[in-house]
């Protein structure tokens, strides 16, 4: 896994809910020691119970692990750069608000325009998730 990977797994979907908003589901998932529950746009990134997902959360979009310029955030590719989000279905940026350390375990809170995820798993795995922003990425 380079630098700008902060975790990259392929998890299951174990249960959706999607009684609370009209376009919005929240999906929760696992994978051996990690449980994570995440809110998507279901008519955008339409998923279902039992469907496998490639799961990464990264740093930076850049190919080369260039970090991006904390000035100006997120930037438009220019072409002919490729990008991670390029081979994903489903990609969002996001804050880390909160980290819990207890334990064996940590747990991860992050907000992507509203849009939260909960991410909880051992410490070895999950610790280089303190950041201050990352990319949520997607795949069936």
């Amino acid at each position: 896994m380079s630098d700008s990977l902060l975790l990259d797994e392929s998890i299951r979907i174990t249960s959706i809910n999607s009684a609370k908003y009209d376009r919005v589901s929240r999906i929760f998932a696992s994978r051996d020691d990690l449980s994570f529950h995440l809110d998507i746009h279901h008519e955008l990134f339409p998923c279902f119970e039992d469907d496998t997902l490639q799961l990464v959360l990264a740093s930076t979009l850049s190919l080369d692990g260039r970090k991006d310029d904390e000035a100006t955030g997120w930037r438009e590719a220019v072409d002919g750069e490729g990008s991670l989000a390029d081979g994903f279905d489903y990609v969002c940026y996001g804050k880390v608000y909160r980290f819990e350390e207890g334990g064996e375990n940590i747990k991860v809170f992050a907000s992507f325009g509203g849009l939260l995820m909960y991410l909880e798993g051992p410490h070895k795995r999950l610790s280089n998730l303190r950041q201050d922003y990352v990319y949520l990425l997607l795949k069936k």
